[in-house]
């Protein structure tokens, strides 16, 4: 948005509504047509994928500020993702025809909306490559760092943003069971700590080691 005029700021801010979701409410469902793109304001969504065996494989972890369904509705597609609120969140939702407006009007921004598609396509790569290359020990280190990095920890240390055995499962695409498991050897080993669902990082070195 900071490429945009005052004018087109005016605007879109004119036309923007804002939308509040609960915990575990669904933003948007895959092979769903979008009419706008969402932003966060406050709050953590996720984007999801069904596998073929049923199962929801979550894709992405997105907080305040980042984007929800703008490739769709600059590809003029349906989601190939779904988007569910993780805690209660809150979104700023922008019309499909004020946003291609201002794609189509404005070079500096849609040079900003292609960047911003190209850093999400390098992160899908990365992702794939971790899936590959990387144990599943390695994938959820990576993620227990990620979560701490992006969402930060509160005053005792644990991780602000809490998830549950299962979404923890879903992220790095292993089984709840494989992911309970190694995070209690974690705990063993002194590198995490636990209270109930809430997780402390206790030696980050430690687990950057496995990473």
């Amino acid at each position: 948005m900071k490429t945009l005029t005052t004018e087109e700021l005016r605007q879109v801010s004119a036309c923007k509504s804002t939308r509040f979701y609960k915990k575990g409410d669904v933003i948007f469902d895959e092979g769903e047509s979008l009419n706008g793109i969402f932003c966060v304001r406050s709050g953590v969504a996720k984007l999801t994928k069904l596998s073929a065996n049923g199962k929801d494989h979550t894709v992405k972890l997105l907080g305040k500020g980042e984007l929800l369904g703008q490739r769709s509705v600059i590809s003029d597609e349906r989601t190939n993702l779904s988007a569910v609120a993780i805690n209660d969140i809150e979104l700023c939702y922008v019309p499909k025809d004020q946003l291609l407006t201002h794609i189509q009007g404005n070079n500096a921004f849609s040079l900003d909306i292609l960047r911003n598609l190209a850093t999400d396509l390098r992160g899908a790569e990365d992702d794939l490559i971790n899936m590959a290359q990387k144990s599943v020990k390695q994938r959820l280190t990576e993620v227990l760092i990620y979560v701490q990095n992006t969402f930060g920890h509160d005053s005792e240390g644990y991780l602000s943003l809490v998830l549950s055995r299962e979404e923890y499962a879903s992220i790095v695409g292993t089984a709840t069971e494989s992911a309970i498991r190694i995070l209690s050897q974690f705990k063993k080993d002194g590198l995490i700590s636990t209270t109930g669902k809430q997780i402390k990082i206790e030696n980050l070195e430690g687990l950057k080691r496995i990473g």
